[in-house]
C-alpha cells in the first residue's frame, strides 16, 4: 500500500492528502516561479491528480499568466490565499497532474528536488549541490524519470482527456 502525505494552507482551512509519493519533484528556478512564490525558486511535487484528496475546506482557482501564454491554474485557500497546488499546461493535459507546493506539506523535508530546472535564470547566490540534477531549461522526462515514474505518467496520459482548446 502506498504511503500518504498530508498538507494544507497556512490558516488550516484547506487540508489535503497525497495518496502516493510524487513521481518527480522539481526545483524550478524560472523567473515566473520566483515572482509567483516571492522566493528564489518553487518546489513542486508532481503527482497524478486522482491521487490527491481534499480532506477539508474548499479551494478557489485562479488563472494566471505563464510564459507560454496558456496560463497556469493556481489552486488556493480562499481565506489565507496560500497556493496549495497548481495545474500547468502539460502537453495539453492541464488537470491530469497536480503540482503540489512542497512547502504546504506537513513534512516538506521528505521531498527535496529530484531535478532543478530553468537554472539559467536562478538567482546567482543560490548554490546547488555538486551532485544535483541541474538543467538550464526543461528536460526530457524519458531521460530523467525512473521506469516506475514513466509508467505512472504514461498511464495518466493514456486515460486523460486532452484539453484541445489549449
Amino acid at each position: 500500500m502506498p504511503e500518504s502525505f498530508d498538507g494544507g494552507c497556512a490558516c488550516g482551512h484547506v487540508r489535503y492528502r497525497m495518496q502516493d509519493t510524487p513521481f518527480t519533484v522539481h526545483g524550478c528556478h524560472c523567473r515566473w516561479c520566483q515572482r509567483q512564490s516571492g522566493s528564489a525558486f518553487a518546489i513542486n511535487a508532481v503527482i497524478e491528480s486522482d491521487r490527491v484528496v481534499l480532506l477539508a475546506g474548499a479551494v478557489e482557482e485562479t488563472m494566471i499568466p505563464s510564459p507560454g501564454g496558456k496560463g497556469q491554474l493556481m489552486v488556493r485557500c480562499p481565506k489565507c490565499q496560500v497556493t496549495v497546488w497548481s495545474h500547468y499546461f502539460f502537453g495539453g493535459y492541464r488537470e491530469a497532474f497536480k503540482f503540489i507546493r512542497v512547502g504546504t506539506l506537513d513534512d516538506p523535508d521528505r521531498f527535496p528536488p529530484d531535478i532543478h530546472i530553468y537554472t539559467s535564470t536562478k538567482q546567482p547566490w543560490v548554490v546547488l549541490p555538486p551532485d544535483a540534477n541541474v538543467h538550464e531549461e526543461y528536460y526530457d522526462a524519458k531521460e530523467h524519470f525512473s521506469p516506475e515514474s514513466l509508467e505512472r505518467r504514461a498511464a495518466v496520459l493514456k486515460t486523460a482527456t486532452r484539453n484541445m482548446e489549449e
